[in-house]
């Protein structure tokens, strides 16, 4: 290893450049001097300059100047508990919601009322401060945010009602418009209901989480309905009318002679409409039947069965008999 080389590992931040570039880095050519690329992957300039700064910075004309841009507001958070059928038709809902909103005493400015805003002596008015970095590849600015005012430019004497802010916590009422179809789990955003800017800048929106309370009878899987109904033996052998719970309230369904146990009957279009679907279109509703054998039988229930199965016997064909 050239003496050069030992000299680097002694120090960590011309180990870093050796390691990445070798020993033409130190010397102020990271690309060996080979047209300018060598073995360095170029095919992204930008890679290069943020390993040395993570981003933030700028080159000659690059990156200085103007003052740093308003961040919009914070979004806010609400949780909505929904009853299972609210969930499947959509519904309405008043929501109380408490957010940030402009100062009325500052009028969202955040000087107290009576004075006035000064230019940052830190900064000059620019709210970025820049600092010369000299790399191997050659003169850098990094640009950061004015501590001393905030990337604001400006210097005041603090509302005293925010604090300088120039925001004030809230509370208010608002109509909530939910979609048929919506699931549990959803999220509904409503645009610039979330937290003022600062001095001006738009506000964030309110992102509303949806949580639907489980049904006693009806289950939902998408768009479908499932549920389960009991029926006698006597009802899956010779076929009867029962009553089913649905989304859209009782309706008889018929349970066809010789009904097996876990049969799955459909309802058409009897489930949840499709989220977003113009033209109304609806899941099924599953019924899935349990068939109920009891365990013990009268001595009428008895006698008659046992007729059943002496009539069944006897229709049967073969040398096999029971």
């Amino acid at each position: 290893m050239p003496s050069s080389s030992l000299q680097v590992l002694s120090d960590d931040n011309k180990r870093a450049i050796y390691d990445k570039y070798g020993e033409a880095g130190l010397k102020g050519d990271p690309f060996g001097g080979m047209g300018g690329m060598g073995g360095f992957n170029a095919t992204n300039p930008m890679d290069i300059f943020e390993s040395f700064f993570g981003g933030g910075f700028g080159m000659g004309g690059f990156g200085g100047g103007g003052r740093a841009q308003e961040r919009p507001g914070d979004n806010e958070t609400y949780e909505l508990q929904l009853d299972f059928l609210d969930a499947v038709f959509g519904c309405k809902k008043e929501l109380e919601i408490m957010h940030l909103t402009g100062c009325k005493t500052c009028t969202g400015s955040g000087v107290k009322p009576g004075t006035q805003a000064t230019t940052c002596t830190m900064c000059q008015g620019t709210g970025q401060l820049i600092q010369a970095v000299r790399t191997p590849l050659g003169a850098f600015q990094q640009v950061t945010t004015c501590g001393r005012c905030e990337g604001l430019g400006q210097s005041f004497t603090a509302c005293e009602k925010c604090g300088g802010d120039g925001r004030e916590r809230e509370t208010k009422r608002i109509q909530l418009t939910v979609p048929a179809g919506i699931d549990n789990g959803a999220r509904l955003r409503v645009k610039g209901e979330g937290n003022a800017g600062r001095r001006g800048a738009p506000p964030g929106d309110l992102i509303v989480y949806i949580r639907v309370k489980e049904h006693p009878e009806l289950r939902r899987e998408g768009i479908d309905i499932h549920s389960d109904i009991e029926i006698s033996y006597v009802d899956a052998i010779l076929g009867s009318q029962v009553k089913v719970t649905t989304v859209d309230g009782p309706v008889e369904l018929k349970i066809p002679a010789g009904t097996q146990p876990g049969t799955t009957l459909l309802m058409a279009k009897r489930g949840v409409p499709r989220l977003g679907a113009s033209n109304q279109v609806r899941g099924n509703h599953n019924v899935h039947v349990r068939v109920n054998i009891p365990k013990q039988l009268n001595a009428d229930e008895r006698k008659l069965v046992e007729q059943l199965k002496e009539l069944h016997s006897k229709a049967r064909v073969g040398p096999f008999r029971f």
